[in-house]
């Protein structure tokens, strides 16, 4: 790959607003100040690949890797002026590797708000309704108990809690009708 300090100083963001030409840009970047787009051209070809493998050790996905390395290296160029050895340099290219894959990784983890996603308030609301009902459920006769759960969470048929229970469907639509009736009443009550 021969990538020359004008072919960076091009590639990345703001090269025309700072140098006027591409070539007038390179020479431009080259101050005592800080690290030249010459000695980041040399640090890009000599450690790419190390900081390829630094973010692939963090990261799980070669193109995001890819993403980290290249946006280390335009922030990198972006500060150059600030970077007051140009020796440390790899230094601060590995630490905004480093905190890039932290970043990528910490915005994977973070869950995407939902626009119809309840509030931590309703949520809280509903983990209260579903301990009413466990504890509801719970006072039920046995038989209500286990026709209710396996009717409408385990969603079976009346033929199959039937079948499960080793009970008649006529069994099984009389222990649901009774048990429903009887867990309306004690959720009531738990309102009250």
């Amino acid at each position: 790959m021969n990538v020359t300090g004008a072919a960076v100083a091009a590639a990345l963001p703001g090269a025309a607003r700072r140098g006027g030409s591409r070539m007038g840009f390179a020479a431009a970047a080259t101050d005592a100040t800080g690290a030249s787009v010459d000695q980041l051209t040399d640090t890009y070809r000599a450690h790419y690949r190390s900081l390829l493998r630094l973010a692939a050790l963090l990261l799980d996905d070669l193109s995001s890797c890819e993403d980290v390395v290249q946006e280390a290296f335009i922030r990198v160029h972006a500060a150059r002026r600030r970077v007051r050895d140009p020796e440390k340099t790899l230094a601060y290219l590995r630490q905004t590797v480093v905190n890039l894959s932290r970043s990528t990784l910490r915005r994977r983890l973070l869950p995407k708000p939902m626009p119809d996603m309840a509030s931590a308030e309703e949520g809280a609301y509903d983990a209260l309704e579903r301990d009413e009902l466990k504890a509801a459920l719970r006072g039920l006769q046995r038989r209500q108990r286990e026709v209710l759960v396996l009717r409408y969470y385990a969603d079976l048929t009346e033929a199959q809690v039937a079948e499960v229970l080793g009970i008649s469907i006529g069994s099984v639509k009389a222990y649901g009708s009774r048990g429903l009736a009887a867990l309306r009443v004690r959720m009531e009550q738990g309102d009250d």
